[in-house]
């Protein structure tokens, strides 16, 4: 069983991107997924998370600007990001619950620069 995290890049402020965590593997069950983020030179922060029934929640910072989703038939989470600032710019990392353990994705760089 492993996560794989996808979809970052270099985005103009403003800008849009769609981050991708998909689960693989012998998956017999799938629980809440959270995202967390990590800048240069300061510690991993929570951005958001989504329940196995769609509810979602968002850190503060997110102001709006974020939305978590899942496709379950897919093993899929997401994270749209919209708006985007130079303060968004870090490593995002997903974490799933699978089959009752917690996995975490290898990370996918985000950059805000224009």
């Amino acid at each position: 069983v492993q996560l794989q995290a996808s979809g970052g890049g270099l985005v103009q402020p403003g800008g849009s991107l769609r981050l991708s965590c998909a689960a693989s593997g012998s998956i017999l069950s799938i629980g809440t997924a959270n995202w967390y983020r990590q800048a240069p030179g300061k510690q991993r922060e929570w951005v958001g998370l989504i329940t196995t029934g769609g509810n979602a929640g968002y850190a503060e910072f997110v102001g709006g600007r974020f939305t978590i989703s899942r496709d379950n038939a897919k093993n899929t989470v997401y994270l749209q990001m919209n708006s985007l600032k130079p303060e968004d710019t870090a490593v995002y990392y997903c974490s799933v619950v699978l089959n009752g353990g917690d996995y975490w994705g290898q990370g996918t760089l985000v950059t805000v620069s224009s």
